[in-house]
């Protein structure tokens, strides 16, 4: 299994996060729509919930406000295009957990 970093997001109720359509991630939920994501303490990595689940929706339609959004959250400012693609198609994908797992001793 592959490990990379996402930024994670939540509508309230699922898990959220923002990717680039036409990348391995994209590809990989299209074939198989379970997931396991870790959402990391950010003042303590060692801390983090597994959440397991699939997905439950993939949409084009708001991808770009989206990841400003979610950038917004961890550094403050619109999503800075890291690709350097501006013209990138972004997905939103909803994550529906079957199993969270919190961190240990907490």
């Amino acid at each position: 299994p592959q490990l990379t970093e996402t930024w994670v997001h939540t509508d309230g109720e699922h898990v959220v996060i923002n990717i680039v359509d036409g990348h391995q991630k994209a590809r990989n939920i299209a074939r198989d729509p379970r997931v396991a994501v870790n959402i990391a303490d950010p003042d303590d990595i060692r801390r983090f919930y597994a959440v397991r689940g699939r997905v439950s929706a993939v949409t084009t339609e708001g991808g770009r406000a989206s990841i400003d959004e979610i950038s917004h959250k961890y550094l403050g400012i619109p999503y800075p295009n890291f690709s350097g693609n501006p013209d990138e198609t972004r997905l939103i994908v909803t994550i529906e957990a079957d199993k969270i797992t919190p961190p240990m001793g907490g």
